[in-house]
């Protein structure tokens, strides 16, 4: 029998390369749940941040929401209703009636807290009363004997034993003594306008004659009271029927209804009243039921009684400001009261039926149609804060709580042109602040994704260029040597920080572009120039004069020419300057060709970004130039191509797949560039390719308005859509670059 015989060596090797072969499987398995894991907690981690800023933006699309709060049964029901309205807290509703009586309810018991009757003179009696804006509070009373008195609701709020207690009451804004404005008679159909210095009163006398009596106030140095001297003149050119009357708090217009013709009439100086304008507010099939001011007092609602709601605001054209028709809102059961909120365009509307209507005259949006049990509502008024609304209806005062927090954004109004007060035509604005209370924000995100787009061009037409050839040229063209120079040290600009070139293109570069203008577009035909001359002239040139240079270091010889065509074109560029341009370019450009010049431009921003994007191009496209398999290039060569034609035919579209991920990396960088952009335009939100104008992008303005906006308010969300746009620019760019890439790739992999 034979025996077999296992040599001691070879069991230890088995067992040694068992254990190797595990402890790889291992580290092969290890890598793969680490890549796999890591990878998913990147796409997890994309969903969040999709998902939080949608959490975020949404409320801003959603529509209004009303609840009826609390009914409280007016203890006068009735005398015929002037005004409704609460305090800031909503804690206290109040009733004004027509003749001047002021009742005050709580809110939540509704129990009468106070009621106030004004004191009028011996025999007289109220013949006309009217209100101001919602936002004044404040109401007038006109008496038979010619006299008129201007009260005011005020909130008194203290804090005894830490609790809130809010003090309603109804006050004499002028003293006690009424004002005398018509001493042959009554007052009738008053309107009146009210500030510390100066009062206006509108008024019909008992023969039906329209009068002005202008009312200004100037203190006394000596006693410190307010002394009143009064002007009265008949306004002339008011139609007979007219029907409804409004004058404006800034004591500048007054405005008449008559049929479908609103006239406007010119009261800055009372005694040089004068028909400004007769506005035709025709509608088909429809009458004119009422006219009102939005907040603000600079447009006028016109509602009629097939339901149609038209906005007219005063437009420069070629007979000055005037009235003009810039919106309307249709299918809107027709309206028996209207209210316009303090100071936002919000308002609302209420039916006969009871339906209530909530609509926000900029962006035209149509935020509530629900229908409630009021019928026949007699008056209604938002409160200070625009979250309730007092309704009386029915015997009641109705308290609703209205939840409208952000009616000033729809996609309209982000993404179209809108016609604002005060503006020529319709435009795409982005001003979301102001140092005045009644300003109105603009929040188009045009401007913003504009400008996005228009620095990331002008950024991109600096650096690929630039980075395509530079990369070309080191991976197919350079020696090895120099290769291992060149490449590194442009990579490494790639860690140089943004603010920084964004602080020397403010500070250093966007002064020098304005001092050397010509010289720096003479720069850019000199210098491809004086590069083609210098390889032409090296074409020429003996070969014992080329064998001098080492062929290894034949491309730094382009240094000093550059150098040289440099400093030559900015030494020409006063020359130039003087002989063409008057000696100033600049006032060159902007007087004789009419084009706005800002220091801190797109010219500025292209040269600044295009350095910060030039390293992320290069990198990765002279990678895939140079990953080209050594064997196509030769194979070419072999055939008898140039390498010319071997570049242009084989290896750039063979690595033509890296070459577009390249642009289209520096392309999502460029779009996502925030301090450069910041700190090198003049941030002006603008829709102009001029390349000597700047702008403003979605990244910086997020940069500079997201510390100084509060959290949870119609500017803060925008910002976050802002941030949403972007996410969703780079998000585009990126699915692009990757179809385009694998398309090449499958186009090109058989080369």
């Amino acid at each position: 029998m034979e025996s077999q015989v296992t040599q001691p060596g070879s069991a230890t090797n088995s067992l040694l390369k068992d254990g190797y072969a595990g402890r790889r499987a291992f580290k092969d398995k290890a890598a793969e749940v680490g890549v796999t894991v890591g990878g998913t907690m990147v796409f997890v981690a994309l969903l969040l941040i999709f998902f939080y800023l949608l959490y975020v933006i949404k409320p801003i699309f959603d529509g209004a929401d009303v609840e009826v709060v609390n009914q409280i049964e007016l203890v006068d029901s009735e005398s015929s209703v002037l005004q409704v309205g609460s305090d800031e807290q909503n804690e206290v509703l109040f009733r004004v009636s027509q003749q001047g009586v002021v009742e005050f309810y709580s809110s939540m018991s509704g129990q009468l807290m106070s009621r106030h009757e004004p004191k009028l003179p011996q025999g007289a009696t109220v013949t006309s009363s009217a209100m101001s804006e919602p936002s004044e509070q404040r109401f007038a009373l006109g008496l038979s004997n010619g006299q008129v008195q201007v009260y005011g609701i005020e909130f008194a709020v203290s804090y005894p034993d830490n609790q809130r207690l809010i003090t309603p009451r109804m006050k004499t804004l002028v003293g006690d003594t009424p004002f005398s404005v018509n001493e042959n008679g009554g007052v009738h159909n008053l309107v009146f306008d009210y500030s510390d210095d100066k009062m206006s009163f509108a008024y019909q006398d008992d023969a039906g004659v329209w009068r002005l009596n202008r009312l200004e106030g100037e203190e006394n140095m000596m006693t410190e009271e307010v002394e009143w001297t009064s002007i009265e003149t008949v306004i002339p050119k008011v139609p007979n029927h007219a029907k409804h009357v409004l004058i404006t708090p800034d004591h500048r217009q007054l405005i008449f209804s008559a049929r479908n013709n609103l006239f406007v009439f010119d009261v800055r100086y009372a005694d040089e009243v004068e028909l400004l304008q007769v506005v035709d507010v025709t509608e088909p099939n429809a009458k004119v039921t009422a006219i009102d001011l939005l907040a603000g007092a600079s447009s006028i609602l016109v509602s009629y009684d097939n339901g149609y709601i038209s906005q007219y605001f005063q437009v420069n054209g070629e007979r000055g400001r005037v009235y003009q028709k810039i919106r309307d809102f249709e299918r809107i059961t027709p309206s028996s009261v209207l209210s316009t909120e303090f100071y936002r365009k919000s308002f609302a509307v209420m039916s006969e039926e009871g339906e209530l209507t909530l609509l926000y005259t900029t962006s035209q949006r149509k935020l509530l149609a629900e229908k409630f049990d009021m019928a026949n509502p007699l008056s209604m008024g938002f409160s200070p804060r625009s979250n309730a609304l007092v309704v009386e209806a029915g015997n009641k005062l109705h308290l609703l709580r209205v939840d409208n927090s952000h009616p000033e954004v729809s996609w309209s109004a982000l993404w179209q042109k809108v016609w604002y007060e005060g503006y020529p035509e319709p435009q795409f604005v982005w001003q979301s602040t102001s140092g005045s209370d009644d300003f109105e924000a603009k929040l188009s995100l045009m401007p913003l994704a504009f400008g996005t787009m228009k620095a990331a061009f002008y950024a991109m037409l600096f650096a690929v260029p630039l980075a395509i050839s530079g990369a070309i040229y080191t991976a197919y063209f350079m020696t090895p040597k120099v290769r291992n120079i060149v490449k590194p040290t442009i990579e490494i600009m790639e860690a140089l920080p943004t603010v920084i070139l964004g602080f020397l293109a403010g500070l250093w570069l966007a002064p020098l572009v304005e001092d050397h203008l010509p010289g720096i577009f003479m720069l850019l035909l000199m210098l491809p120039i004086g590069i083609l001359t210098t390889a032409f002239a090296w074409h020429l040139m003996p070969g014992s004069w080329k064998q001098r240079l080492p062929e290894t270091y034949q491309e730094l010889m382009l240094i000093p020419v550059i150098l040289f065509v440099g400093w030559l074109a900015f030494e020409l560029s006063p020359i130039v300057e003087v002989a063409f341009f008057g000696g100033n370019t600049r006032q060159f450009i902007t007087n004789d060709l009419g084009i706005t010049f800002d220091q801190r431009n797109a010219l500025v921003v292209g040269i600044a970004m295009g350095f910060a994007v030039i390293p992320t191009i290069f990198s990765i496209a002279e990678d895939a130039i140079f990953s080209v398999p050594r064997h196509l290039s030769n194979g070419s060569l072999a055939l008898g191509a140039t390498n010319w034609q071997t570049l242009t035919r084989v290896v750039l579209l063979t690595a033509s797949p890296g070459i577009f991920s390249a642009v289209m990396m520096g392309l999502g960088r460029a779009v996502g560039e925030t301090m450069i952009v910041l700190m090198a335009t003049g941030n002006t939100a603008i829709l102009e390719w001029s390349v000597f104008e700047g702008m403003r992008t979605l990244a910086a303005n997020i940069a500079v308005e997201m510390p100084e906006s509060a959290i949870g308010s119609s500017h803060y969300r925008v910002l976050f859509l802002a941030a949403f746009v972007l996410f969703i620019f780079t998000f585009f760019f990126n699915t692009i670059a990757e179809v385009v890439r694998q398309r090449l790739r499958d186009r090109y992999s058989s080369l």
